[in-house]
């Protein structure tokens, strides 16, 4: 099989083109992908848990307290102890977090936009349903269920 022709391959060449494109608008405007991703998934009024912000993103817990202490530094978030539960924290935009989030959310949306005026929904309804049931596969820890890797055959010392 060549690689083309593979799922995995295909999702990763789209995903590497999106993040690049993503990464380009980013810089313009002094932040990273990352950084435009986690302002997006922060509640404006209430702020959000820093626990919380992780799993939104499929991120490990280590890869966002770098992000967001990269993010405290450039001024675009503050931290506050949660007013009920004192040992969690919470994470609120600055005035320039707020600029950031609208940069963000102008670019994603002018992106789905562009994709949508390009592509008919009946292609993006099948993709999004592909796309969910290839998530709920690895999720769901099934797709390797019967996988037994075979040892290659050693070639006999008669031969």
């Amino acid at each position: 099989m060549k690689p083309e022709e593979t799922v995995d391959y295909n999702i990763k060449v789209a995903w590497h083109a999106i993040s690049r494109m993503y990464n380009t608008q980013a810089a313009q405007n002094d932040i990273t992908t990352s950084i435009g991703f986690v302002l997006l998934n922060i509640d404006q009024e209430k702020g959000t848990p820093a626990t919380k912000i992780a799993p939104l993103l499929g991120l490990e817990t280590r890869s966002l307290t770098r992000i967001l202490r990269s993010m405290e530094e450039k001024g675009l978030i503050y931290k506050q102890a949660d007013s009920v539960d004192k040992r969690s924290v919470r994470i609120f935009l600055t005035p320039l977090g707020l600029e950031k989030k609208e940069v963000s959310r102008q670019t994603v949306r002018h992106f789905n936009l562009k994709i949508r005026e390009k592509i008919p929904q009946n292609q993006l309804d099948v993709f999004f349903k592909v796309a969910a049931q290839i998530t709920s596969m690895i999720e769901g820890k099934t797709l390797f269920e019967e996988f037994v890797l075979k040892p290659l055959r050693q070639e006999s010392a008669a031969s």
